[in-house]
C-alpha cells in the first residue's frame, strides 16, 4: 500500500492531541511533590476515572492493532478474548482480590509478594515484571512505526522515536495522574476514531449477515466447530481456550498484572477499588464491535494480500474508508492507543523499579525526594529501553501472539503464586519462590520445545494457551509440594494478606461488596447472552 498524505486538517487534528497531553502533563507537574502522589496519584481518583484507565492501560497496541489483527487471523475466534478471556477474570479480581490489594495498602504487586512470602519472591517477580514491561511497551512503538510507515511513509526509527518523546515528556511531569486523565483522553478518542471505521465495513458487508457470508465458515464463529482438543492440527481448541486462554493467561494477567491493578490502586476508597475493574468489565462486553469486526472485514476484503502481514489490517482498512479529516482522527485514535499502552507499561515499570528494587536492595534510607527524583530518572530509562525492543516484534506477524507468549512466561505462573498466597494460610515463603521460578522456567522451556519444532502444535497461539497451562501447572505443583516439607508463616502475620469470606471491605458494613456481587452477576448473565449469540 502506497503511503497516505495528511492534508493540513489531518495534522491539525494529530497535533490538537499531542498538544492536550502534553498540556495535562504540565498542569500536573505541581501536584508531583511525593512517591505516592507521583507512583499512585495520591490513592485520590473517583471510580469513573479509575475504571476508564483501568479499560484504556489494555487499550494499546495490543487491543488495537493487536486485536484486530487477530481477528483477521482467527476470525470470531478472537471473541474469545474478551468473553473468556478477559470479563471472568475481571469479575473474579473485584470480587475476591482487589479488597486485599486495597486494604493491605500495598504500593505494587511485587510488595504485597514481599509481605506474603518474602524478600526472594519480591526480588524474582520485580525483575521479571521489569523485563516484562519493557517489552510490551516496545509493541506500542513497533505498532506505532507500522501505522505512521503505512499511511505516512516515515521510517520505523522516527515513528518510534517521536512517539517515544512524547510519552517521556508527559510521564516525567504528571507522573501515574497524567497517565490515567490521558488514558480517559485516549480511550474516548480510540471510540470516536474506530466507530466509522465498523459502520462503513457493515455498510459495505451489507451487515453481519453479509459479513459472515463473506467470510470462511471457520473464521465466522465464535464456538461453533472449535475442536474440544486437538492443540497439533488446530489452531485453536477448547481445552486450550478455556483452560489457557480462559483460565490462566486471563486471570494472571487481569488479577496480577501490575499496569492494571496500579489503576485500581489509584482510586479513593475501597470501594471504588473494587468497582474498578466491574466497569472495566462492562466495557469489554461490547469492545468486541470496535475490534474484532475490522479484522474480519480486513480478511474478506483482502483474504490473499492480509496474511503476510496480519498487523497491517488496521491501517489497510482505514486506507480505504477515510478520507482527509476522518483520516486524521483515525491516525490520531491509534497513536492514542499505542501511547496508552506504552505510557501503561512505562509507569509500572517505574513504580517497581524505584520501590521494589532501587529502594528496597541498593539505596535504602534516602529521603521521599530522592525516590521521587529516581522514579523520573527510572522513567526515561524505560523509554529508552522500549525504543529497543520494539525492534523484536519484528520478528512475529502478529502482536497477540507474542504478546501471549510473553505472559505465558511471566504472568501464567505468577497467578498460581497468588491464588495459593491469597486463598490459602499454609503456601509458604519457600515454596511461593521456588515454585514461581521452576514454573517461569518451564514456560521457557515449553516456548523452546514448540520453536525447534519437538511439539508441532497447530498454531503459535495454541502454543501459547498450552504453555500457560505448563507454566502454571509447575507453579502450583512445586508451590504446593515445597510448601508440604517448609516452615510456614504465622497466621498473625497473613491478617489482611488472605481472603476472608464475608469480611466485607468494600464498606464497613459490606454493603460495597452486595453491590458489587449484584453488579457482577448482571453482567456474567450479559456475558452468557453474547456468547449464546453469537455461538
Amino acid at each position: 500500500m502506497h503511503p497516505l498524505g495528511l492534508n493540513v486538517l489531518d495534522y491539525a487534528i494529530v497535533a490538537g492531541y499531542f498538544l492536550a497531553i502534553l498540556f495535562v502533563g504540565y498542569r500536573l507537574r505541581r501536584r508531583m511533590v511525593s512517591t505516592t502522589d507521583f507512583f499512585l496519584a495520591g490513592r485520590s481518583l473517583p471510580v469513573a476515572v479509575t475504571g476508564i484507565a483501568f479499560v484504556a492501560a489494555n487499550c494499546g497496541a495490543l487491543e488495537i492493532m493487536g486485536m484486530i489483527s487477530t481477528s483477521a487471523k482467527y476470525g470470531a475466534r478472537a471473541n474469545h478474548f474478551y468473553w473468556l478471556g478477559a470479563i471472568p477474570a475481571m469479575l473474579f479480581l473485584s470480587l475476591f482480590m482487589m479488597p486485599i490489594y486495597y486494604r493491605s495498602r500495598v504500593r505494587s504487586v511485587p510488595e504485597f509478594l514481599k509481605m506474603r512470602y518474602g524478600e526472594a519472591t519480591r526480588a524474582f517477580n520485580a525483575l521479571a515484571f521489569a523485563t516484562m514491561m519493557v517489552l510490551v511497551s516496545g509493541i506500542s512503538l513497533y505498532a506505532m512505526a507500522i501505522v505512521l510507515g503505512t499511511l505516512l511513509g516515515w521510517g520505523f526509527a522516527t515513528s518510534a522515536c517521536v512517539g517515544a518523546a512524547v510519552v517521556l515528556v508527559y510521564i516525567v511531569l504528571g507522573g501515574l495522574t497524567a497517565s490515567i486523565y490521558n488514558e480517559v483522553l485516549q480511550f474516548i478518542l480510540i471510540v470516536a476514531g474506530l466507530s466509522p471505521l465498523v459502520f462503513y465495513g457493515l455498510r459495505e458487508m451489507h451487515g453481519w449477515t453479509g459479513l459472515a457470508h463473506a467470510l470462511p465458515p471457520a473464521l465466522s464463529h465464535t464456538w461453533k466447530g472449535l475442536p474440544v482438543a486437538s492443540p497439533f492440527s488446530a489452531a485453536m481448541d477448547g481445552v486450550g481456550n478455556v483452560l489457557g486462554l480462559g483460565f490462566v493467561l486471563s486471570f494472571g494477567y487481569w488479577c496480577t498484572d501490575f499496569l492494571l491493578i496500579q489503576r485500581a490502586l489509584a482510586a479513593k476508597s475501597a470501594a471504588a477499588a473494587v468497582q474498578t475493574p466491574l466497569l472495566g468489565a462492562v466495557v469489554k462486553l461490547f469492545f468486541p464491535a470496535l475490534v474484532v469486526l475490522p479484522g474480519l472485514f480486513a480478511v474478506a476484503l483482502y483474504p490473499q494480500s492480509i496474511t503476510a502481514r496480519y498487523d497491517l489490517a488496521l491501517p489497510t482498512l482505514m486506507a480505504r474508508y477515510y478520507s482527509h479529516g476522518l483520516l486524521g482522527l483515525g491516525v490520531t485514535a491509534m497513536l492514542a492507543s499505542f501511547m496508552s499502552g506504552m505510557a501503561g507499561n512505562v509507569t509500572a515499570f517505574n513504580t517497581v523499579f524505584t520501590y521494589d528494587l532501587y529502594q528496597a536492595y541498593w539505596v535504602r534510607g534516602r529521603s521521599d525526594r530522592h525516590y521521587l527524583a529516581v522514579g523520573r530518572t527510572a522513567t526515561i530509562a524505560g523509554v529508552l529501553l522500549s525504543v529497543g525492543t520494539a525492534y523484536i516484534v519484528l520478528h512475529f506477524n502478529n502482536l497477540m501472539d507474542y504478546v501471549q507468549l510473553l505472559f505465558s512466561f511471566f504472568n501464567a505462573p505468577l497467578f498460581a503464586t497468588f491464588l495459593l498466597g491469597m486463598f490459602t494460610l499454609w503456601a509458604t515463603p519457600a515454596g511461593g519462590f521456588v515454585g514461581l521460578v521452576a514454573g517461569t522456567l518451564a514456560g521457557l522451556a515449553h516456548y523452546l520445545a514448540y520453536h525447534f519444532h519437538w511439539l508441532p502444535y497447530g498454531s503459535d497461539m495454541a502454543a501459547n494457551f498450552y504453555g500457560a497451562m505448563c507454566a502454571w501447572s509447575v507453579c502450583f505443583l512445586v508451590t504446593a509440594g515445597v510448601s508440604l516439607v517448609t516452615p510456614r508463616k504465622p497466621a498473625a502475620e497473613l491478617a489482611g494478606l488472605v481472603y476472608r469470606s464475608g469480611a466485607g471491605e468494600a464498606g464497613r458494613d459490606g454493603s460495597g461488596m452486595k453491590g458489587a456481587w449484584i453488579f457482577a452477576g448482571v453482567v456474567a448473565v450479559g456475558l452468557v447472552i453474547l456468547n449464546w449469540v453469537f455461538y
